[in-house]
């Protein structure tokens, strides 16, 4: 497992009882998490008067954050030389997955590293913490989620990390759907990077499942790739999911190809007060070995 122990205004404070308390910046929050099945403490009642925002799961689906002081709207953390805004989302999210710091790391090095213009797809990009680590580094970025809000929250990060001059461009389209049009055009990335989901709808309601179409989609991805490609990672939170999955499928379609290195893990998080790590996904990244 790859740790995600650089962060300096984020912390995972405690997890117990299926919840999890972190600071983010000035903000305490209190979420549930499924994979924290020890019930040793509440949490609630262990740091009452310091949690800023809780949020309740319905016993009908979904669920509601109880503000229990006064939360901005939006607000600022910062990542190394990264800035990202924070927001209390409808189902429980806050716009950022602290733990993808790692890749993130991984992105800056190996762009930096190479010494040449390096394009990134980034697909099911979400509000675009890995748009905004490579364009950091000098990349051009196409940035591509099903989503006009996430897109528009990736444009707000960028901004917020003095990027807006970089090399971006924005799509709101159902990642499949794109990335054969990009193939029908010649295009052509040193990068790609995709976070898909378990389940989706694309812009126009077609149907995702990461176990039906994943394979597919790495497979049409491989025709996008340059002669010299730099990287190829997946991220997944797919409940169930071994990395050792991810590994094979790009050994399978990429590895045999362009040789380089592949490797996979879980990511996960650093629990403040314990000697414990609170696993957070998993990963799979092929890697040239220029």
């Amino acid at each position: 497992m790859i740790v995600a122990k650089d962060w300096k205004e984020y912390t995972l404070i405690d997890c117990a009882n299926g919840e999890k308390l972190e600071r983010w910046g000035d903000q305490i929050l209190l979420r549930p998490d499924p994979q924290i099945i020890w019930d040793t403490r509440n949490l609630r009642k262990l740091y009452g008067k310091k949690i800023s925002a809780h949020y309740h799961r319905s016993s009908k689906g979904g669920g509601y954050w109880e503000n229990l002081k006064q939360v901005p709207s939006s607000w600022q953390i910062h990542y190394k030389h990264l800035t990202f805004c924070v927001k209390l989302m409808g189902f429980k999210h806050t716009g950022i997955f602290p733990e993808q710091a790692v890749n993130w790391d991984f992105m800056m090095e190996k762009i930096k590293s190479a010494k040449r213009p390096i394009h990134v797809l980034n697909l099911f990009a979400y509000t675009g913490g890995a748009s905004v680590a490579c364009l950091s580094q000098g990349a051009s970025v196409v940035h591509v989620d099903s989503s006009k809000g996430m897109v528009d929250w990736c444009k707000e990060n960028i901004k917020a990390s003095g990027l807006e001059n970089a090399s971006i461009r924005y799509i709101v389209d159902d990642v499949v759907k794109f990335v054969q049009r990009e193939i029908r055009r010649g295009n052509h990335y040193d990068a790609i990077i995709m976070d898909p989901p378990s389940y989706g709808r694309g812009s126009n309601k077609e149907i995702w499942n990461i176990e039906k179409d994943l394979g597919n989609l790495v497979s049409l991805c491989a025709e996008l790739l340059s002669e010299k490609p730099l990287f190829f990672l997946i991220n997944s939170y797919t409940t169930g999911m071994s990395p050792c999955v991810l590994s094979n499928l790009l050994y399978e379609k990429i590895e045999k190809k362009y040789h380089g290195k592949t490797s996979c893990g879980e990511i996960g998080l650093p629990i403040e007060t314990t000697d414990l790590v609170l696993p957070c996904g998993i990963y799979g990244r092929w890697e040239s070995c220029e």
